[in-house]
Parts: structure tokens; sequence; C-alpha cells
């Protein structure tokens, strides 16, 4: 199980393997659209099965002394590809931060616009996944909002490398500061969900910042100028999840 998961986990947003086994196709519209995942493999089954489903409405929150997120920011980014599903950013697992006495190393991070989660019903134009990877297996996402405003210098390397070929892998040239695409305050909602693209595996901790940060209007339109369509899944049913900040 937790073998499958982190393969999946490094396919979240297929891409990174060529040899790894096809897949049905899904997408975001069309016969591949999130409300037909479920039915377009039985390794899909848990997109329509599935309890604890994300993203979700993050309303009615138990508050909750929930511990400081210590992270450390290293800014070891490698490679950023264009999937068709998603921007994805590799990085070397030394950003970290530790939960639940188990240390989360930073796998890959990636973009949906409009944003996946919502906070007491808002959508935000961008959301970020940063997905991270525990020794036994163990996943947690750490999710930041973004709102119209301000540029954010440290989406431009980002922005500046993706190669027009799709499911092209092209290294980063320029350091990016990962502490800016982070609010300065690091609060957050907490809650149990999956991963938010199939095959939708269960038992995700979901770590959602509740300040946001900012980008441009300017960058906002070239990452759905590259991504052509929409790519968030819509919000699931909470089905008595408790959500803690």
């Amino acid at each position: 199980m937790k073998r499958a998961l982190l393969a999946s986990l490094l396919m979240v947003i297929p891409a990174l393997t060529q040899a790894a086994p096809a897949q049905p196709h899904w997408d975001y519209e069309g016969k591949g659209a999130p409300e037909n995942w479920g039915k377009l493999s039985t390794d899909f089954a848990t997109c329509h099965n599935g309890k604890f489903q994300s993203p979700i409405d993050i309303n009615n929150v138990l508050q909750a002394q929930l511990p400081p997120l210590d992270l450390v920011f290293k800014n070891t980014s490698e490679t950023v590809v264009n999937n068709g599903h998603t921007i994805q950013v590799s990085a070397k697992s030394e950003d970290q931060f530790t939960l639940d006495g188990e240390t989360f190393q930073l796998m890959q991070y990636h973009f949906h616009t409009p944003s996946e989660n919502h906070i007491n019903g808002k959508s935000y134009p961008l959301e970020a996944h940063f997905v991270h990877a525990a020794e036994d297996g163990a996943v947690a996402v750490v999710a930041v909002m973004f709102e119209v405003g301000k540029e954010n210098s440290a989406l431009n390397p980002i922005l500046d490398a993706i190669p027009d070929q799709m499911n092209k892998e092209v290294s980063l040239q320029k350091k990016l500061d990962l502490r800016t695409l982070f609010p300065e305050k690091l609060d957050y909602y907490r809650f149990s969900g999956s991963l938010t693209t199939p095959p939708c595996t269960e038992g995700i901790r979901w770590l959602v910042m509740s300040d946001n940060v900012t980008l441009s209007a300017e960058q906002l339109a070239r990452f759905q100028s590259v991504l052509k369509h929409s790519n968030n899944r819509p919000v699931q049913p909470l089905n008595g999840r408790i959500i803690a900040k």
C-alpha cells in the first residue's frame, strides 16, 4: 500500500517516468472529467467510492492548538514539466518539515487554477500543492492559496522555464526562494484527505495555509495560457471529517 502510494505521488500528476504502465486517460473536461474518474478504471474506484476525498470546502473549523509548522527551505528545486495536467516542479527532498513525529521531505510541487480547496466557500485564482513524503511512505500535502496582487518573484523562474513541448522536463537555471511562495505566518488548517487526481488515494495528511500570498495578473494569465483549461477537481463531501486550525 505504501509503495503504491509513493508511486502515485510521483505520478500525481503522471509524467515523471517514461516507463510507467499506461493508465486510462483522465482529464478535467469531457469523458475523462472528474465526475467520470471512478468509471475509467478499477484502479480509480476510490475517486467514486472514497469517503475522505479531496479537495474540500474548509469551514466549520475546530479551533485547536496545532503545533507550529517548522518548514525548512533549502530551495532544492530541480526540473519543471508541463504534463498536460499541471505545471510540476521536482525537488531533491532537502526541503522538509516535521509532523506527528515524522520528517516529511518535499518531493514535488505543482499548481491548480482555480484553486481546488475552498476556504469558507471562497475559491482562489491559484493553489500550489507541496507534496511531501516520509520514509514509511506516508504523504502530506501543504497547500498555499494565491490572490491576484503584487508579483511573486519566486514564480518567474518556473514560468520562464516551462517548455513548449509537453512532458519535456527541463532544468531550472535560476535558484528559487520557496519561502516567498508561503505566507509570512504559517498558520494552517489540517484534515485527512486524498490525492486530488486519480487514483484518489486516501490517507493523505492535508495542511492548508490559512493566509494567502499573491501573484500578478500577468503571472496568473501565463499559468492559464500554458494549461489551456482549468485543472481543479470540484470540492468533495466532508462525510463527518473534522477540520482543525
